[in-house]
């Protein structure tokens, strides 16, 4: 004969799920019940004031502001044309193994760590080598590609 598949752990689950939709329909009875009593029905409309709080009230028209849609920006704003930004990059190679073929570069203005593949080499680097490089999006974050040497 099998044994029930009705453990001791589902059957208590089962039981906090029937308590808590016991009470939860309790508590409705009982907010319908004085609402009955008092009369009130809540907010028939609600309003959302000039700070952006929820009111029974109608705002008053003169706190209005006219926004331009346009003005409006939900993306990374625009660059300024002017100001295009320079991919080269600077750095010093602060590990390299040769054999393996990675390394890291240390970036001299903000001093974060890039992994660089003997794949993006241009030339042959090694240890506290001063070396320009771009970045590029690779699996794991940002990879140092184009990798050269400054003389």
């Amino acid at each position: 004969m099998a044994k029930s598949q009705q453990t001791f752990n589902k059957s208590e689950k089962e039981k906090k799920r029937l308590k808590k939709r016991a009470d939860k329909k309790k508590k409705m009875e009982a907010r319908k019940a004085e609402a009955k009593e008092s009369g009130k029905k809540g907010i028939e409309f609600a309003y959302v004031d000039h700070n952006g709080h929820l009111t029974d009230t109608p705002p008053d028209p003169s706190m209005k502001i006219k926004v331009d849609a346009k003005s409006i920006e939900i993306s990374i704003p625009k660059s300024v044309p002017g100001e295009e930004e320079d991919p080269v990059r600077k750095g010093s190679v602060s590990f390299f193994d040769s054999s393996k073929g990675f390394g890291f570069i240390i970036d001299t203005e903000n001093n974060e760590k890039y992994f660089c593949h003997v794949s993006g080499l241009v030339d042959e680097i090694a240890e506290n080598d001063k070396v320009s490089f771009e970045l590029e999006r690779g699996m794991k974050g940002m990879n140092a590609v184009k990798v050269t040497l400054l003389k």
